[in-house]
């Protein structure tokens, strides 16, 4: 009996200084993590144009002894790296694009630094922690000595362009056994959440030019046309089901008053729990641009931009994570960046939604369906996929906000890094460790998706829009 607990002891003491050693090797990387997130941040890249901050991560990648094949799924930014040659394979998402019209410094006030772009869902820090924790992991295989394969997926494009759905497509996560990610928050939290499905497209409607005043009866205004589409579609809100989201933009609308406008241009997103309703919601779209046309005397085509479905949860994957974000723990503000918090709370128009305190503790996990999209839904339903938030931003700051950018250039969002970080390498350590975890998520997805499912991305065949943002 005594030789059994001191058989069981001891495997506790070699977990405990395993686990130990994997948090030493990614914090000693710690260094190289803030120089990545700091240049990705400066770079400010948009979707399918992240070319040195794609570069910058693969070469990290190949640096640490990683394979690295750069330009996959044709796109010049995406890249898959890999190291080990045997055993399981866990692979971590990395993402990189900036958003645009966004472009901050990293102080508690609005100070743009010039550019067009900003990293206001900071991906800048999501592509480096995940890079930093792979890296670490490759250096934990071989100093354990244990079997296994880890790899990074650089992503472009998540912003509207659905990166990740052509590399679904092309079969690139067919031999994938678990899918890990993360992403910047304003708080620590690891639940089986899912999303909304969606589908987005720019219409575009071609009239006839002419003197807006001395002959209008000569032109055909793209213009109302676009306005009579948007008319019928916002007449639609009432008929949709309430979880159902539609929103867009006029991105031309003509030159000059006094000229009818011969070419106008609306760029609708279609949200909705279920991709099937998304498809339906977006036909009906559709139709709105084609009475518009029909209407005002125009013509009206459209261009498919981006599709994504919703992410499927993973209840066994989930737990793993927030066990990991349990052991790691949050952090707390230095007098500084208690500071900056604090300013930064003041812009804020919903006030003090978190208290400040919460980036030290590692909230409930609770399952959520979040009203935004992403290109990890497909990859979800491939693959058993689970993600994270990390406190990257001051509580309260939401998303796609010049004060999301601002936290993630400073200590802030570089902490809540780390912290990320350290949780992608411990959950992928659980799993390599237990690879009965491996074969339970695979049945959960299994189930969860259905026996009959079969995969069409709902972007179609169309081709990656590698110049989606002319």
């Amino acid at each position: 009996m005594r030789r059994v607990l001191l058989v069981i002891l001891l495997a506790c003491v070699m977990i405990a200084h395993a686990s130990a050693s994997l948090v030493s090797m990614v914090e000693a990387r710690q260094p190289d993590a803030i120089a990545i997130a700091s240049d990705i941040f400066d770079f400010a890249e948009l979707g399918y144009l992240e070319t040195r901050s794609s570069a910058r991560l693969a070469n990290y990648l190949r640096e640490q002894g990683f394979s690295v094949t750069e330009g996959v799924a044709g796109v010049p930014t995406a890249f898959v790296a890999e190291y080990g040659r045997s055993g399981p394979l866990i692979s971590i998402l990395a993402e990189f694009d900036a958003l645009p019209g966004l472009s901050q410094a990293p102080v508690a006030k609005r100070q743009s630094l010039g550019g067009n772009a900003g990293h206001a869902c900071g991906h800048h820090l999501f592509g480096s922690a995940s890079t930093v924790a792979a890296a670490a992991l490759a250096e934990w295989l071989d100093a354990s000595g244990t079997a296994g394969r880890v790899r990074v997926y650089g992503t472009p494009a998540e912003e509207g362009g659905s990166g990740k759905v052509y590399m679904v497509r092309e079969g690139l996560f067919d031999d994938v056994d678990i899918v890990l990610h993360w992403h910047p928050g304003d708080r620590n939290q690891a639940s089986a959440e899912s999303t909304n499905s969606n589908k987005s497209g720019r219409f575009r409607f071609t009239g006839v030019a002419a003197h807006a005043a001395s002959a209008p009866e000569r032109g055909r205004s793209a213009l109302d046309a676009v306005e009579a589409m948007n008319h019928m579609t916002n007449l639609m809100r009432e008929h949709m089901p309430q979880t159902a989201r539609l929103h867009y933009v006029i991105t031309k609308g003509g030159e000059a008053p006094n000229i009818v406008p011969e070419l106008a241009e609306v760029y609708y997103y279609v949200r909705h729990p279920e991709p099937d309703e998304v498809e339906l919601l977006f036909e009906r779209v559709v139709a709105a641009g084609e009475g518009a046309a029909l209407g005002t005397g125009t013509r009206m085509d459209y261009e498919v931009m981006h599709g994504n479905f919703p992410v499927l949860p993973n209840e066994v994957l989930a737990e793993i994570v927030h066990e990991a974000l349990e052991q790691v723990g949050g952090y707390t503000f230095d007098s500084e960046e208690l500071a900056f918090a604090e300013a930064i709370r003041e812009t804020l128009p919903m006030g003090d939604l978190l208290a400040l305190a919460s980036t030290a503790e590692v909230q409930h996990p609770e399952f959520v369906r979040r009203m935004a999209s992403t290109d990890v839904g497909d990859v979800s339903w491939n693959v058993p996929t689970t993600g994270f938030l990390a406190a990257t931003w001051v509580p309260g700051t939401p998303a796609h906000s010049w004060q999301a950018v601002a936290a993630g250039g400073m200590s802030i969002g570089h902490k809540g890094m780390m912290i990320a970080a350290k949780v992608l390498a411990a959950s992928a350590r659980r799993l390599f460790e237990d690879q009965a975890l491996i074969a339970r998520a695979r049945s959960e997805l299994e189930t969860r998706r259905g026996a009959d499912f079969v995969y069409a991305p709902l972007l179609g065949d169309r081709a990656p829009p590698l110049d989606y943002r002319r």
